[in-house]
């Protein structure tokens, strides 16, 4: 590097450790990669999107106490078909492609047994998911209450993250058992700052809704990122170009002023 400008370097009295981080740090933006940032407006490292014969891949969970009809929910979006019964306790992970907003997308669903107890196997996922659907039963209180405990069990794992999330109640076709009001789950849904939708496994009404906010949150959620990241590369670039030239300054005016 010393090579390459020693004039500038001299000029400016600034060391080679300095020019070189800045080759490096323009190499980065040019490169458009995600990396650690130290600085004002730093953002987290992040993994890159997963893609998959060029789509992209959006990794949801499903959450809810047994027998609220996070499966029958999760078969409707994949296969268009209503489940009667499903054993609560078994964890199935499914594959489903739709266009969302002219946009191809592969959603990646792991359905979870409906257990509120945090396990290593929960933790991990928890850690995986970029979007998480919290379901509950109309017709049961107590899946209703426990809803809450769902989020703060992912609150235990991605505390200062604000993590796309939204809240759905499920059977509002069985209005003669409606034991929790449309507005109780908005006011949970504002509570925990997500959208919300009363769905119907059964009529199959409202579930691609639910599934699409997810991926529409995920979606905004990178494009804040990467706004956030660019910002603040090129605020520490220009932070340290301005640091450079300053020296410069610096050194030209005591030059000219030396006896």
């Amino acid at each position: 590097m010393y090579r390459i400008c020693p004039d500038l370097i001299a000029d400016t009295g600034v060391s080679i450790r300095v020019f070189q981080y800045v080759i490096k740090y323009v190499s980065q933006l040019v490169k458009d990669k995600s990396v650690a940032l130290n600085g004002k407006n730093d953002v987290p490292v992040v993994s890159q999107p997963t893609t998959r014969c060029g789509v992209r891949v959006y990794k949801i969970v499903i959450l809810g106490d047994g027998g609220v009809g996070k499966s029958a929910v999760t078969l409707q979006f994949v296969s268009h078909s209503f489940l009667d019964y499903h054993d609560p306790t078994i964890e199935d992970s499914y594959q489903q492609q739709a266009v969302i907003d002219g946009e191809a997308a592969l959603l990646d669903i792991l359905d979870t047994a409906g257990q509120v107890e945090f396990t290593a196997m929960r933790d991990q996922y928890m850690r995986c998911g970029e979007g998480f659907m919290i379901c509950y039963s109309v017709t049961d209180r107590h899946s209703f209450q426990e809803a809450l405990e769902y989020r703060k069990l992912i609150t235990r794992v991605r505390a200062n993250e604000d993590i796309p999330l939204v809240l759905v109640g499920n059977k509002f076709d069985l209005q003669h058992q409606r034991k929790v009001t449309t507005e109780e789950g908005k006011a949970l849904a504002e509570q925990l700052g997500c959208p919300f939708y009363e769905t119907s496994a059964a009529l199959r009404q409202f579930i691609d809704d639910a599934f699409y906010s997810l991926v529409r949150q995920i979606r905004a959620k990178e494009r804040s990122r990467n706004s956030v990241r660019k910002h603040s590369r090129w605020w520490r670039l220009r932070s340290i170009l301005a640091f450079i030239f300053r020296r410069k300054q610096r050194h030209v005016n005591n030059h000219y002023y030396s006896p």
